[in-house]
């Protein structure tokens, strides 16, 4: 019987119209017993192919094509007209497919990502257990000379494992090849084998396989001319419909069936083994991890109690039946190793569940107290490896620790597992409006339209979206656009990289599974994502970086610095366990800053369910998800918490699973319970059920999955309104939610990070600032939160600031120079490293060399309001400045506060970097748009200047002098020549009486009356103008929030302070303002968008019902500051304005841009 041996996939790339799975479907419709899939260039599909082979009893071949290059070959993409072909390969044994997986290694590492051919010397020595089909490729004569190309793979593969492929596909110069290719198979002595080289499954598909010709030719239909197919043949067609078209050809139809047989190779067994971890002479794996875990115990529970003893002793016996302790020591060691290298690391997931991993330092949260369920980690039943996520620090100390893991099991011992990008509404809609030439407005309307519509709102449609976004849907293209757009959905794109999955083995990982390059230097991928290497048996270790593991610990370092205590007294695993403080902060919603509480749905839900506890904290990161809010789970939850509502089950069989959330069904594992007990899923399809949560076309699987649950919950007797209420849990949480033990992971770092908050403000602003981007919101939103917590900051300023913000002796924040605008770090860091030696008051220091070119400049040009961040001279003065009670006090805000360098006698003091502008411009590099950029933001204040003053001396010290200044001699004015041939420094200063002073450090002072030419003839900025330099030059301002400067105004047309809304009337019509700092239209919203406005005071959330986003979309998405007048709401606590209306205020406060989710 004929056997298709030549079918291409999706996962070819833009080169096949059909997924794995659909291909198969095919192929048992038309009663095929076996199918090769051959995609170009790798295996990323086989697993795919493979389990869905197996599930419908057909054979599964693997195979590929190869690209192939003459000679040295080329780095170019496939095209013909380089000379480049492909070479389709079937694996016929253990060694062949081995073979094949190095070729494909070799093929993507030594090019760049995307563009590696092979040449065919490559292929010497590593064709065993492979079979060469060749094609059209073969009839190469001005290459290889006449049958050269057919004679050289035979060399190569030998006589017996190459085969001629005919195809026809109706077109009249294919079939004089065909002839062609029959006489060199006989000259040869080679057989003839019949294939389709299948791109779609069904004839329909075509018109999608055009669209992916266009995207890989990056042109369009109206352009592609011959680069299209002639036709739509090149689909899976029927072994009758083959035979009648071959008639003439029964050998190579028979040789097709008969090559089938042959190949008998599957990914049954992939000779994968992990890694055996290396353990002291005398011990075994599973000895040795109960030795050390013995120890950590020891140390974690004090008192050691019964019941951590008993678990542990369960959990170590599970693990020796299922010989996995190598696998626990290999990420102990991983731990270790990040220990020892100061790196904060924290394991989640269901790790989180095990005794075992809190014990080795793995986890954070004891399982015991948590009565965590460690089935969820590992069991018996499911025969799978378990899965360990390891929380790291994001940035340089994340990929320290993945080099780690490259270097200790080699390069190609190890991988990153891929992540598959698939088309999703807004990509999908962007490439097929392209390749339609619909005009690129229309494009970027449709793709704002498609992106995540489906799951928007069960009522729309296709027609509906294109009528919001005022596109024609009569049009004749955008009618193609629609139908083209649903067959893209869920198609491979390209090929990305996982967060932080990693693949381990014993031996050569690539010949379990092809390496390439991924886009990072130093790292390579696996061709399969972590369900296929989970599929096929390949362990992996999760090493995920997070922002907040970043700032968690660079506020422990910066604590501990400050004399906190010992180095380690404040860490993630000793924090201070039910603190007022924190949970106070959490009903207050004050979580500007805080991980994954700090979202507008968070904020508004922490005020009603009012945290008093950890585990109030693991619901609250869990119930606001995409799941528990489509399942309408979280009104309900809030309802029975507060006693509004009854607590009651679907059907009394579920009490015990939901009796801990209230009868509410908030973690994946609670699911899973329920499908087991109410629908009796076996402990595999519950798997399966949990992997459809995680899946990236689960919508589609849960609706399979669908009936398979009212089945079996209809055999239990469960039926009408309490089955479709299961069934609504369950299927929703394929719109994400959390299991149990991922949240309480996550829950330990929003305690901390809430605790840090509470108790060490300063060190936490700072590790944020020092962190960004990351969060819901700007760093101008972080600076003005932290002020209104008390925390004072110190301006930019080039004599002090580092690269990085950092906490001053007084507790203030200095900001730091990565924040300036045009600044590059190379800049920044040396800048930051022009240190002058350290000055010792009261031992010898020399008042001259505190002054500044031959006068001391007035201390109150060196200050800076901390409060309000008036550097203003004439505001800002030294109170009792001979005494050693000096303050420094702004006569804006009234505060007072003890300035920088001033201390008691002996103590140290860090002097000046710089001894003037041209010093600064000379020795750190500075381009004049970075200096001016400096003098705009008040950075050269220290200098004795205020900022307009500074920006006249910046275009002194780079400027050329002219007549007036050039010195004497040919000498110029910044730089004097010493007897020992050194240049000097000179600098021009303007004094309080008008006159110039010219200064040369070591010489005497020399003044000249230069007034007119010292000093700046423009006024200082005002306090309006200071905040818009620094929004411009640094994106923050630690001065008055802009809309302060509005306040009078706003005030007399009735717009309310943020601070005053709590007190504000329920139902009340209020107007409010503000600067819009983040934009969100969740995908389960069904339509509303949530506004936060920031004035001076605080926060308003605002809500856009899709009525009014529509009449003021353009000013409700465009404007920066925005005065709305709405409905004051309040409900338990939470504070809120319905908004009705939008009014125009013009306000040049130079703002940031929000940060917008929708």
């Amino acid at each position: 019987m004929y056997v298709e041996l030549h079918a291409s996939s999706a996962f070819s790339f833009l080169d096949g119209a059909s997924l794995p799975e659909a291909l198969v479907d095919r192929a048992a419709e038309l009663g095929y017993p076996a199918l090769a899939l051959l995609d170009r260039d790798g295996v990323y599909g086989a697993p795919r192919f493979h389990k869905a082979a197996r599930a419908a009893g057909i054979k599964p071949i693997v195979g590929c094509e190869l690209t192939i290059a003459k000679g040295s070959g080329s780095t170019a993409i496939w095209a013909p007209v380089f000379g480049l072909w492909r070479l389709p390969v079937l694996v016929e044994s253990q060694e062949g497919y081995r073979n094949l997986c190095r070729l494909l290694t070799r093929l993507k590492l030594e090019a760049p990502k995307g563009e590696g051919v092979l040449k065919l010397e490559d292929l010497d020595g590593f064709t065993t257990g492979l079979v060469a089909v060749v094609g059209r490729a073969a009839l190469m004569g001005h290459q290889y000379g006449v049958g050269g190309l057919l004679d050289r793979i035979v060399g190569l593969f030998g006589r017996s494992q190459v085969y001629v492929e005919l195809q026809r596909h109706l077109l009249r110069d294919e079939e004089i090849d065909n002839q062609a290719l029959v006489a060199l198979a006989e000259a040869y002595h080679v057989s003839l084998v019949a294939t389709n080289g299948v791109r779609f499954a069904s004839a329909d598909d075509r018109p999608l396989y055009d669209v992916q010709t266009c995207l890989r030719n990056k042109t369009t239909l109206d352009r592609a001319g011959r680069r299209l197919v002639c036709n739509s043949e090149r689909y899976l067609k029927s072994p009758a419909a083959m035979t009648r078209l071959f008639r003439d050809r029964p050998d190579a139809l028979v040789a097709a069936g008969d090559l089938a047989t042959r190949l008998d190779y599957t990914m049954d067994d992939l000779g994968y083994r992990f890694p055996t971890y290396p353990v002291p002479a005398g011990d075994t794996m599973i000895s040795f991890l109960r030795a050390i875990t013995d120890v950590g115990a020891r140390e974690r529970y004090r008192p050691y109690h019964e019941r951590a003893r008993r678990q542990l002793a369960r959990e170590l016996a599970l693990i020796e039946k299922l010989d996995l302790a190598g696998y626990f020591l290999i990420v102990w060691d991983i731990v270790n190793f990040c220990r020892q290298q100061n790196i904060l690391v924290q394991g989640r997931g269901s790790a989180a569940n095990s005794a075992v991993c809190y014990s080795l330092g793995i986890t954070a949260v004891d399982p015991v107290e948590m009565d965590l369920l460690f089935e969820r980690f590992l069991s018996e039943e499911r025969n799978e490896w378990p899965d360990i996520d390891l929380d790291l620090p994001s940035g340089d100390r994340r990929e320290r620790v993945i080099q780690y893991v490259y270097e200790r099991y080699g390069r190609l011992g190890a991988g990153m597992t891929a992540n598959v990008i698939t088309y999703r509404g807004r990509s999908a809609a962007r490439d097929v409006g392209k390749v339609l030439s619909i005009p690129s407005d229309q494009v970027d309307r449709l793709a704002k339209a498609m992106n995540h519509f489906e799951w928007t709102d069960p009522e729309d449609s296709l027609a509906r979206q294109l009528d919001n976004v005022g596109i024609d849907r009569t049009d004749s293209r955008v009618r193609h656009f629609g139908a083209l757009w649903r067959r893209m959905q869920d198609l491979p794109r390209h090929l990305g990289q996982h967060s932080g999955g990693m693949v381990i083995c014993q031996g050569r990982l690539d010949e379990v599974v092809p390496l390439e390059n991924a886009s990072m230097p130093g790292r390579v991928v696996v061709q399969w994502d972590k369900d296929d290497c989970a599929d096929m048996g390949l362990v992996k270790v999760d090493l995920l970086g997070l922002g907040m593991m970043a700032v968690l610990q660079d506020t422990f370092a910066l604590i501990d610095g400050k004399g906190a205590g010992q180095a380690g007294a404040v860490d993630l695993a000793r924090l201070p366990a039910n603190d007022s403080a924190v949970y106070r902060m959490l009903q207050d919603a004050d979580t500007v800053g805080l991980f994954q509480v700090e979202s507008r749905a968070q904020m508004a839900t922490l005020p009603r369910l009012k945290p008093k506890c950890f585990y109030d904290l693991v619901v609250e990161v869990a119930i606001i998800r995409p799941g528990p809010i489509v399942g309408q789970m979280v009104h309900p939850y809030l309802k029975r918490r507060a006693g509004r509502e009854p607590v009651r089950y679907a059907h009394p069989s579920l009490e015990p699973i939901l009796r801990r959330t209230l009868g509410v069904p908030l973690f994946q594992e609670q699911l899973l319970r329920v499908a087991m007990v109410a629908a009796g899923f076996s402990g595999g399809e519950a798997e399966q059920l949990r992997r459809a949560f995680g899946f990236k076309r689960s919508a589609r699987r849960m609706t399979e999955i669908e009936i398979q649950l009212r089945d079996g919950m209809a055999k239990k007797g469960i039926t009408g309104e309490p089955a479709d209420e299961i069934v609504r849990s369950i299927s929703s949480f394929a719109l994400y939610g959390f299991p149990e033990s991922h949240a309480a992971s996550f829950a330990l770092l929003v305690y901390a990070s809430a605790y840090l908050k509470a108790h060490y403000p300063a060190a936490f602003y700072t590790a944020l600032l020092n962190n960004q981007p990351m969060g819901f919101y700007h760093p101008a939103t972080l600076v003005k939160d932290a002020q209104r917590h008390g925390v004072r900051f110190g301006r930019i300023d080039v004599q002090y600031s580092g690269w990085e913000c950092a906490v001053e002796p007084d507790g203030s924040i200095r900001l730091g120079l990565c924040y300036v605008n045009g600044l590059n770090e190379e800049t920044g860091r040396a800048i930051e490293h022009q240190r002058s030696v350290p000055e010792v008051q009261g031992a010898g220091t020399n008042r001259q060399d505190r002054q500044v070119e031959g006068r001391e400049t007035p201390v109150s040009q060196l200050l800076t309001c901390p409060k309000c961040g008036c550097d203003d001279p004439s505001l800002v003065t030294l109170a009792e400045r001979a005494t050693p009670q000096a303050k420094g006090f702004c006569s804006i805000c009234a505060a007072d506060w003890v300035p920088m360098g001033r201390s008691g006698e002996g103590q140290a003091l860090i002097g000046p970097r710089f001894r003037s502008v041209e010093d600064l411009f000379a020795r750190a590099g500075l381009r004049r748009d970075e200096l001016a950029t400096l003098a705009e933001i008040g950075a050269l204040n220290s200098f004795g200047y205020d900022r307009r003053s500074a920006l006249w001396q910046v275009e002194c010290a780079v400027r050329a002098p002219g007549e007036l200044f050039a010195e004497t001699g040919g000498k110029s004015r910044r730089g004097t020549q010493t007897a020992a041939g050194v240049s000097k420094l000179t600098r021009w200063t303007s004094g309080t009486d008008g006159s110039v002073s010219r200064a040369l450090r070591g010489d005497s002072d020399i003044t000249e009356d230069m007034s007119s030419l010292g000093r700046s003839p423009l006024p200082p900025m005002t306090p309006g103008e200071r905040t818009v330099a620094d929004y411009v030059g640094t994106g923050v301002t630690i001065g008055p929030h802009p809309v302060a400067f509005q306040r009078q105004e706003l005030a007399l047309r009735g717009v309310l302070r943020a601070i005053d809304l709590p007190q504000g009337r329920n139902g009340r019509r209020i107007r409010v303002a503000g600067t819009v700092i983040a934009r969100q239209r969740p995908e389960t919203a069904k339509g509303f968008m949530f506004l936060t406005l920031e004035d001076e005071t605080g926060f308003a959330n605002i809500i856009v019902r899709p009525d009014v986003l529509g009449t003021a979309r353009k000013v409700i998405l465009e404007r920066s500051f925005l005065l709305v007048e709405g409905v004051l709401q309040q409900q338990d606590g939470v504070t809120s304005v319905q908004a009705e209306r939008f009014h125009d205020f013009t306000f040049d406060g130079g703002m940031t841009e929000s940060r917008d989710f929708y």
